[in-house]
């Protein structure tokens, strides 16, 4: 079983499984570009240099461009990889890390409200802020969850579908007739 069918209950189903949006990699990517890009023309001008200080310049460029890929591209495709929001019938589930690991689960039963924020480069990118507030604690937000509006809604729908929470849809019930008064006039 993957993730994260491997951690739910029997009878949970998945309704949604989400990574952070992918604008989060924007600026990773732009390092990598960079990086790489200066790294090259270094080692271009590195290698017109006098025998030995060329090969200690490559090394020194190769070293230092290795640790700024790992710091500025590699740790943070990692964490976003590694970052997982998931709703199913019975909760919603938010898990990220590798090394330190931070979850927290919440019941359906337990929501009181959900509710989404969006900015103008959210809606150009299609992602948001998600709002749960649960009955005993402060509210949670969740930044850049794709597609917020559905997640919003798959949210919603599961808290008000709920067959043990006081939302029943029900066949209206006959109502009696209002008793007629006699026409007294004294």
């Amino acid at each position: 079983m993957g993730y994260p069918e491997d951690l739910m209950s029997e009878g949970e189903q998945v309704v949604a499984h989400k990574h952070s949006h992918w604008k989060m990699l924007l600026l990773p990517y732009l390092a990598l570009i960079v990086t790489l890009g200066l790294g090259i023309w270094l080692a271009l001008l590195a290698k017109d240099a006098t025998s030995p200080w060329n090969n200690i310049g490559l090394i020194a460029i190769g070293v230092v461009g290795l640790a700024l890929i790992v710091w500025l591209f590699l740790v943070p495709f990692v964490r976003w990889r590694t970052t997982h929001f998931v709703i199913t019938t019975d909760r919603v589930m938010a898990r990220e890390g590798v090394i330190n690991r931070s979850s927290i689960d919440i019941p359906m039963s337990r929501i009181s409200s959900v509710r989404f924020k969006q900015g103008l480069t959210d809606r150009i990118f299609g992602c948001g802020t998600l709002i749960i507030e649960s009955s005993s604690q402060e509210p949670l937000e969740f930044d850049d969850i794709p597609k917020v509006e559905q997640a919003h809604s798959f949210i919603y729908r599961e808290v008000n579908d709920n067959p043990l929470d006081d939302y029943h849809k029900r066949a209206p019930q006959p109502t009696e007739p209002y008793p007629q008064q006699e026409n007294r006039r004294g």
